[in-house]
């Protein structure tokens, strides 16, 4: 951080990379106005409007809903608009893509991956029959919305795939936030695809991968903890197993 006049500055250092310019992404430090109620965001949004407009960054809502804005910030994954510039002060902040993804151009990430895995968990309401639209509206108490509610906060902001190790190592995982969506609806009273779901997460790639690292929780802006809907899935499995060992006619044929 640096005082220019009457008005402070810090630096950023930018991640750039331009496929159809350089074969390996480089650095760009951009000096921008320190204010106290500028985020990161804030930041990049004043480096295109005033210091190299070629930068490419994804962003949409700036109220922390969209989940567009997800980067590293000094190798922390974070919603840019939601990180102080402040709290970074007096040191400089990297600004990179999201870790553990694909790069397309800058700090744009390439999301195919993690889309195809989100469809696999079919992430919609399974009904065994839908009922005639006479009889009127799928009703639900409080108690049941609130079973599945904290598991349908996900902003798909992509945070925890970044700081999950496993999903790091072994990309084939299917990751923190497709389980807990699969979670979300399962938990729902007028979901009947719990099997088809579990059928899909008991593979290799689902959630026996987890080591239950926790980082997945940590870094997620809603809350939505998506290792403790691993953790509960697992318990289900183990359930069912044991269900069909010990009570072999109660499994499904």
């Amino acid at each position: 951080m640096s005082n220019s006049g009457l008005q402070p500055t810090i630096d950023l250092e930018v991640y750039r990379y331009r496929p159809e310019q350089q074969a390996e992404p480089t650095y760009d430090t951009f000096t921008v106005p320190l204010r106290d109620e500028w985020v990161i965001l804030d930041a990049l949004n004043y480096i295109k409007d005033e210091l190299d407009g070629s930068l490419s960054y994804r962003w949409s809502c700036r109220m922390g809903v969209c989940g567009s804005c997800g980067m590293m910030a000094n190798g922390e994954p974070v919603l840019t608009c939601a990180a102080f510039l402040k709290s970074y002060a007096p040191g400089s902040i990297r600004v990179e893509p999201l870790a553990n993804f694909p790069v397309a151009r800058d700090l744009i990430i390439s999301m195919d991956d993690f889309m195809e895995k989100m469809n696999r968990i079919q992430p919609w309401i399974i009904t065994d029959e839908e009922k005639p639209l006479e009889e009127g509206e799928y009703l639900q108490t409080p108690d049941q919305v609130d079973e599945y509610k904290q598991f349908s906060m996900c902003i798909n902001c992509l945070l925890c795939y970044s700081a999950c190790p496993i999903y790091g190592m072994e990309p084939s995982f299917i990751g923190p936030a497709a389980i807990a969506l699969a979670q979300r609806y399962n938990l729902d009273s007028r979901d009947h695809g719990q099997e088809t779901r579990m059928d899909i997460l008991s593979t290799d790639d689902g959630i026996w991968q987890c080591t239950f690292v926790g980082e997945c929780s940590e870094v997620c802006p809603e809350n939505v903890d998506p290792a403790g809907a691993i953790q509960r899935y697992k318990v289900t499995s183990t359930n069912d197993w044991w269900k069909s060992k010990l009570l072999p006619w109660t499994s499904k044929q």
